[in-house]
Protein backbone atom coordinates (compact mmCIF):
# COMPACT_ATOMS: atom_id res chain seq x y z
CA UNK A 1 0.00 0.00 0.00
CA UNK A 2 3.07 2.42 0.87
CA UNK A 3 4.12 1.77 -2.90
CA UNK A 4 0.69 2.47 -3.96
CA UNK A 5 0.42 5.60 -2.20
CA UNK A 6 3.91 6.41 -3.48
CA UNK A 7 2.76 6.62 -7.14
CA UNK A 8 -0.73 7.95 -6.51
CA UNK A 9 1.16 10.80 -4.86
CA UNK A 10 3.82 11.76 -7.87
CA UNK A 11 1.62 11.89 -10.28
CA UNK A 12 -0.73 13.68 -8.58
CA UNK A 13 1.54 16.08 -7.41
CA UNK A 14 2.25 16.33 -11.46
CA UNK A 15 -0.94 17.17 -12.43
CA UNK A 16 -1.51 19.67 -9.43
CA UNK A 17 1.93 21.80 -10.44
CA UNK A 18 1.66 25.29 -11.37
CA UNK A 19 4.22 24.29 -14.07
CA UNK A 20 3.74 24.87 -17.87
CA UNK A 21 1.14 21.95 -19.23
CA UNK A 22 3.60 20.08 -22.07
CA UNK A 23 5.97 19.46 -19.53
CA UNK A 24 3.16 18.20 -17.21
CA UNK A 25 2.15 15.79 -19.86
CA UNK A 26 5.21 14.87 -20.75
CA UNK A 27 5.82 13.76 -17.19
CA UNK A 28 2.75 11.91 -16.71
CA UNK A 29 3.79 10.06 -20.26
CA UNK A 30 7.26 9.32 -18.75
CA UNK A 31 5.39 7.40 -15.72
CA UNK A 32 3.00 5.86 -18.18
CA UNK A 33 6.35 4.40 -19.87
CA UNK A 34 7.74 3.56 -16.20
CA UNK A 35 5.18 1.47 -15.06
CA UNK A 36 4.69 -0.37 -18.65
CA UNK A 37 8.58 -0.96 -17.91
CA UNK A 38 7.37 -2.83 -14.68
CA UNK A 39 5.78 -5.14 -16.72
CA UNK A 40 8.28 -6.20 -19.31
CA UNK A 41 10.20 -7.41 -16.77
CA UNK A 42 12.97 -4.76 -17.28
CA UNK A 43 14.92 -2.57 -15.16
CA UNK A 44 12.83 0.68 -14.40
CA UNK A 45 13.35 3.46 -16.40
CA UNK A 46 13.98 5.86 -13.28
CA UNK A 47 13.51 5.95 -9.91
CA UNK A 48 13.71 3.23 -7.23
CA UNK A 49 10.75 1.04 -7.68
CA UNK A 50 12.02 -2.10 -6.65
CA UNK A 51 9.23 -1.98 -4.32
CA UNK A 52 6.50 -1.67 -6.47
CA UNK A 53 7.68 -3.98 -8.86
CA UNK A 54 7.58 -6.50 -5.81
CA UNK A 55 4.34 -5.57 -5.08
CA UNK A 56 2.97 -5.59 -8.65
CA UNK A 57 3.85 -9.98 -8.98
CA UNK A 58 3.01 -10.42 -5.15
CA UNK A 59 -0.42 -8.93 -5.89
CA UNK A 60 -1.10 -9.23 -9.25
CA UNK A 61 -1.84 -5.85 -9.78
CA UNK A 62 -2.89 -4.60 -13.11
CA UNK A 63 -1.26 -2.45 -15.65
CA UNK A 64 -4.24 -0.77 -16.74
CA UNK A 65 -5.32 0.18 -13.01
CA UNK A 66 -1.96 2.16 -12.99
CA UNK A 67 -2.49 3.87 -16.51
CA UNK A 68 -6.59 4.91 -15.42
CA UNK A 69 -4.71 6.77 -12.61
CA UNK A 70 -2.44 8.32 -14.94
CA UNK A 71 -5.23 9.16 -17.34
CA UNK A 72 -6.95 11.01 -14.58
CA UNK A 73 -4.54 13.25 -13.51
CA UNK A 74 -4.04 13.78 -17.46
CA UNK A 75 -7.73 15.81 -17.07
CA UNK A 76 -6.67 17.57 -14.83
CA UNK A 77 -3.50 18.61 -16.83
CA UNK A 78 -5.41 18.75 -20.02
CA UNK A 79 -7.18 22.01 -19.11
CA UNK A 80 -8.85 24.08 -16.22
CA UNK A 81 -11.94 21.49 -15.21
CA UNK A 82 -14.83 23.72 -14.52
CA UNK A 83 -19.04 22.13 -14.52
CA UNK A 84 -17.89 18.77 -16.74
CA UNK A 85 -20.60 17.01 -17.60
CA UNK A 86 -21.91 14.36 -14.61
CA UNK A 87 -20.34 11.71 -17.28
CA UNK A 88 -17.05 13.11 -17.44
CA UNK A 89 -17.35 14.02 -13.49
CA UNK A 90 -18.19 9.87 -13.11
CA UNK A 91 -14.97 8.92 -15.76
CA UNK A 92 -13.06 11.59 -13.59
CA UNK A 93 -14.23 9.57 -10.16
CA UNK A 94 -13.58 6.24 -11.49
CA UNK A 95 -9.67 6.94 -12.46
CA UNK A 96 -8.11 9.27 -9.71
CA UNK A 97 -10.34 7.38 -7.06
CA UNK A 98 -11.68 3.53 -8.08
CA UNK A 99 -8.68 2.75 -9.55
CA UNK A 100 -6.74 3.10 -6.90
CA UNK A 101 -9.52 0.94 -5.03
CA UNK A 102 -8.97 -1.71 -7.51
CA UNK A 103 -5.20 -1.70 -7.03
CA UNK A 104 -5.84 -1.86 -3.51
CA UNK A 105 -8.53 -4.25 -3.01
CA UNK A 106 -6.30 -6.71 -4.45
CA UNK A 107 -3.18 -6.27 -1.55
CA UNK A 108 -6.13 -6.14 0.78
CA UNK A 109 -7.38 -10.28 -0.51
CA UNK A 110 -10.65 -9.39 -1.67
CA UNK A 111 -12.75 -12.02 -3.90
CA UNK A 112 -12.26 -10.38 -7.08
CA UNK A 113 -16.51 -9.76 -7.40
CA UNK A 114 -16.90 -8.41 -4.63
CA UNK A 115 -13.56 -6.39 -4.82
CA UNK A 116 -14.21 -4.62 -8.18
CA UNK A 117 -17.60 -3.44 -6.93
CA UNK A 118 -16.34 -2.25 -3.74
CA UNK A 119 -13.75 -0.06 -5.28
CA UNK A 120 -16.75 1.60 -7.69
CA UNK A 121 -18.49 2.48 -5.03
CA UNK A 122 -16.37 3.82 -2.22
CA UNK A 123 -13.89 5.12 -4.46
CA UNK A 124 -16.75 7.45 -5.98
CA UNK A 125 -18.03 8.38 -2.36
CA UNK A 126 -14.96 9.37 -1.28
CA UNK A 127 -14.03 11.07 -4.29
CA UNK A 128 -17.07 13.38 -3.99
CA UNK A 129 -16.60 13.76 -0.74
CA UNK A 130 -13.18 15.06 -1.23
CA UNK A 131 -14.74 17.45 -4.09
CA UNK A 132 -17.35 19.38 -1.67
CA UNK A 133 -14.62 18.99 1.22
CA UNK A 134 -12.34 20.72 -1.48
CA UNK A 135 -14.36 23.28 -3.30
CA UNK A 136 -12.28 26.24 -2.22
CA UNK A 137 -9.26 25.09 -2.70
CA UNK A 138 -10.15 23.63 -6.34
CA UNK A 139 -11.60 26.94 -7.19
CA UNK A 140 -7.94 28.87 -5.90
CA UNK A 141 -6.30 26.99 -9.17
CA UNK A 142 -9.21 27.54 -11.66
CA UNK A 143 -11.52 24.41 -10.68
CA UNK A 144 -14.79 23.28 -10.13
CA UNK A 145 -15.92 19.87 -10.07
CA UNK A 146 -19.54 20.27 -9.77
CA UNK A 147 -21.44 18.69 -13.32
CA UNK A 148 -22.91 21.44 -15.19
CA UNK A 149 -26.52 19.23 -14.75
CA UNK A 150 -26.41 19.77 -10.71
CA UNK A 151 -25.35 24.18 -11.32
CA UNK A 152 -28.28 24.38 -14.21
CA UNK A 153 -30.68 22.51 -11.61
CA UNK A 154 -30.29 24.62 -9.07
CA UNK A 155 -30.52 27.96 -11.71
CA UNK A 156 -26.68 28.77 -11.98
CA UNK A 157 -25.70 29.52 -15.08
CA UNK A 158 -22.16 30.01 -14.65
CA UNK A 159 -19.22 27.62 -14.29
CA UNK A 160 -16.43 29.98 -13.26
CA UNK A 161 -15.52 28.77 -10.34
CA UNK A 162 -15.72 31.94 -7.83
CA UNK A 163 -19.13 32.44 -9.39
CA UNK A 164 -20.56 29.28 -8.69
CA UNK A 165 -19.07 29.46 -5.20
CA UNK A 166 -20.43 32.65 -4.18
CA UNK A 167 -23.89 32.09 -5.64
CA UNK A 168 -26.82 31.50 -3.23
CA UNK A 169 -28.04 28.02 -4.66
CA UNK A 170 -24.39 26.65 -4.29
CA UNK A 171 -25.95 24.22 -1.98
CA UNK A 172 -28.75 23.36 -3.59
CA UNK A 173 -26.05 22.25 -6.48
CA UNK A 174 -24.07 20.45 -3.95
CA UNK A 175 -26.91 18.93 -2.68
CA UNK A 176 -27.12 16.12 -5.46
CA UNK A 177 -22.93 15.37 -4.56
CA UNK A 178 -24.26 14.68 -1.11
CA UNK A 179 -27.18 12.21 -1.83
CA UNK A 180 -25.00 10.47 -4.71
CA UNK A 181 -22.25 10.14 -2.35
CA UNK A 182 -24.39 8.74 0.71
CA UNK A 183 -25.95 5.83 -2.13
CA UNK A 184 -22.34 4.57 -2.65
CA UNK A 185 -21.68 4.68 0.85
CA UNK A 186 -24.57 2.43 1.47
CA UNK A 187 -23.71 0.35 -1.19
CA UNK A 188 -20.23 0.34 -0.01
CA UNK A 189 -21.67 -0.71 3.24
CA UNK A 190 -23.48 -3.70 1.82
CA UNK A 191 -20.58 -5.29 -0.13
CA UNK A 192 -18.42 -4.95 3.00
CA UNK A 193 -20.59 -6.25 5.33
CA UNK A 194 -20.63 -9.69 3.77
CA UNK A 195 -16.83 -9.97 3.42
CA UNK A 196 -14.26 -11.31 5.68
CA UNK A 197 -13.49 -8.81 8.25
CA UNK A 198 -9.68 -9.04 7.66
CA UNK A 199 -10.27 -7.91 3.81
CA UNK A 200 -11.87 -5.14 4.75
CA UNK A 201 -10.09 -3.74 7.87
CA UNK A 202 -9.05 -0.41 5.74
CA UNK A 203 -12.01 0.32 4.01
CA UNK A 204 -14.10 0.31 7.03
CA UNK A 205 -11.87 2.64 8.39
CA UNK A 206 -12.06 5.20 5.16
CA UNK A 207 -15.43 4.89 5.15
CA UNK A 208 -16.13 5.36 8.59
CA UNK A 209 -13.91 8.69 8.67
CA UNK A 210 -15.12 10.14 5.20
CA UNK A 211 -18.94 9.53 6.33
CA UNK A 212 -18.54 11.55 9.11
CA UNK A 213 -16.92 14.33 7.47
CA UNK A 214 -19.29 14.55 4.98
CA UNK A 215 -22.67 14.23 7.50
CA UNK A 216 -20.46 17.44 9.40
CA UNK A 217 -20.48 19.57 5.60
CA UNK A 218 -23.94 18.64 4.80
CA UNK A 219 -24.53 20.04 8.33
CA UNK A 220 -22.55 22.99 7.92
CA UNK A 221 -24.04 24.20 4.45
CA UNK A 222 -22.11 25.71 1.95
CA UNK A 223 -22.58 29.40 2.30
CA UNK A 224 -19.71 31.09 2.75
CA UNK A 225 -18.10 32.00 3.87
CA UNK A 226 -17.09 27.86 4.40
CA UNK A 227 -15.43 26.87 7.25
CA UNK A 228 -13.11 23.63 6.46
CA UNK A 229 -14.26 20.58 7.77
CA UNK A 230 -11.59 18.34 9.48
CA UNK A 231 -12.02 15.20 11.16
CA UNK A 232 -11.05 14.92 14.71
CA UNK A 233 -8.24 12.62 15.97
CA UNK A 234 -10.64 11.40 18.06
CA UNK A 235 -12.78 10.43 15.50
CA UNK A 236 -9.85 8.57 13.75
CA UNK A 237 -8.86 6.88 16.04
CA UNK A 238 -12.69 5.83 17.19
CA UNK A 239 -12.84 4.29 13.78
CA UNK A 240 -9.37 2.21 13.83
CA UNK A 241 -10.10 1.21 17.11
CA UNK A 242 -13.54 0.34 15.63
CA UNK A 243 -12.52 -1.84 12.39
CA UNK A 244 -8.59 -1.57 12.54
CA UNK A 245 -8.84 -4.59 15.24
CA UNK A 246 -8.29 -8.36 14.86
Amino acid sequence: MFEIYAFCRAVDDIADAAGPRQARHEALEDWRRVIDSLYHDTAPLYRPLGGLTAAIKAFDLRRQDFHAIIDGMEMDVAADIKAPSLATLDLYCDRVASAVGRLSMRVFGMPETEGLRLAHHLGRALQLTNILRDLDEDAAINRLYLPREWLEAAGIGAVEPDAVLSNQALSAACAPAIARAKGHFDEADRIMATAPRQTVRAPRIMADVYRFMLDRMERRGFAPPRRRIHTPRYRILFAILRYGLP
